[in-house]
């Protein structure tokens, strides 16, 4: 009886597959290569939900992710990240999330903080993750994997009309401020994938958008190019040189990238790729200039430590030369 009741909460708490259809969300298709990533990424996503939304723990659930091939499996363990999420806020649930990042999960935590967010997009506020508890400086993860969701299923308001909530429901902490810029660091992601991964067209859409907002989505498209892929080292280098005075954004997304990759023992050729373009340097060379810009505890001050972790690696490559 419980396997019959974990395979039919899997059917029911698991999205479509058809959502992550190019065709379906209306995105650009670049080429059959691009189409086959993209779609192979959202699938992929699904499947480590699904994981997470059937395993009767996280350690069962880590040992079908492992099995999911390297240049994909990050997006497994961000599904799973978003599965265990929504476990949490079900009636009598909690603790998945811990246990998961206690794990497995620890080597890819950014990805489940994001992953985290999705289900923060899909969730009723009063059932939203508390995040009061969560690490103080990955807890920002959480808004850009929910600017993510968005912009990848709400494309015309997040991404076409460039909407932000001027009222977005953050903590009342001193840093409200930061959430609709971490959003938008997400948003910037998402931008990778509307645009199929056209290098060009991402380009495009983010200079539609306000000068203010521009870092933000830079910085997580060059992230989304560093760690999903899909555009060559001539598109690279076009979106390189149309991202102007916002190139240390760019980078500082890619170093983010080539860490989360390392960390996790995924480092494929196109991560070497994309950091030879944006970062001049190995994946990594750019993975140790986030881990050691890292603040080693809450910094004191106007700004939130994860925005102070990023400045310090776009300013580290402005100081090398690379932008």
């Amino acid at each position: 009886m419980a396997n019959v009741w974990r395979a039919l909460r899997r059917r029911v708490l698991t999205p479509s597959v058809s959502a992550t259809k190019l065709g379906t969300r209306g995105f650009n298709e670049k080429n059959p290569v691009a189409v086959k990533l993209l779609e192979t990424i959202g699938e992929t996503f699904l499947t480590g939900y699904a994981y997470a939304a059937e395993a009767r723990s996280p350690a069962e659930a880590e040992a079908r992710l492992e099995t999911i091939p390297t240049r994909y499996r990050g997006f497994a363990y961000e599904g799973a990240g978003m599965g265990f999420a929504v476990l949490d806020a079900l009636p009598f649930g909690g603790g998945k999330v811990a246990g998961f990042l206690a794990g497995r999960g620890d080597d890819h935590v950014y990805m489940v903080y994001v992953g985290i967010g999705w289900a923060m997009a899909r969730l009723p506020r009063l059932r939203w993750p508390e995040l009061s508890a969560s690490d103080p400086l990955l807890r920002w993860l959480v808004l850009d994997g929910y600017g993510f969701h968005q912009a990848y299923f709400r494309t015309d308001r997040y991404v076409r009309a460039q909407f932000q909530d001027p009222r977005f429901p953050w903590t009342a902490d001193r840093f409200q401020w930061y959430a609709n810029r971490a959003v938008d660091q997400g948003v910037g992601r998402a931008m990778w994938f509307v645009g199929g991964t056209d290098a060009g067209l991402v380009a495009t859409m983010i200079e539609k958008f306000p000068e203010s907002r521009r870092a933000d989505l830079y910085a997580g498209a060059g992230l989304a190019a560093g760690y999903a892929g899909g555009a060559d080292e001539e598109e690279l280098l076009a979106f390189w040189q149309r991202a102007g005075r916002y190139r240390p954004q760019v980078a500082q997304g890619c170093a983010f990238a080539a860490e989360a990759r390392l960390r996790a023992g995924l480092v494929v050729p196109h991560t070497l790729a994309v950091t030879r373009v944006f970062c001049d340097m190995t994946p990594e060379q750019a993975a140790r200039i986030s881990e050691k810009a890292r603040p080693e505890q809450p910094v004191q001050g106007d700004v939130p430590a994860y925005e102070v972790w990023r400045r310090r690696i776009a300013d580290e490559f402005v100081s090398l030369g690379r932008c």
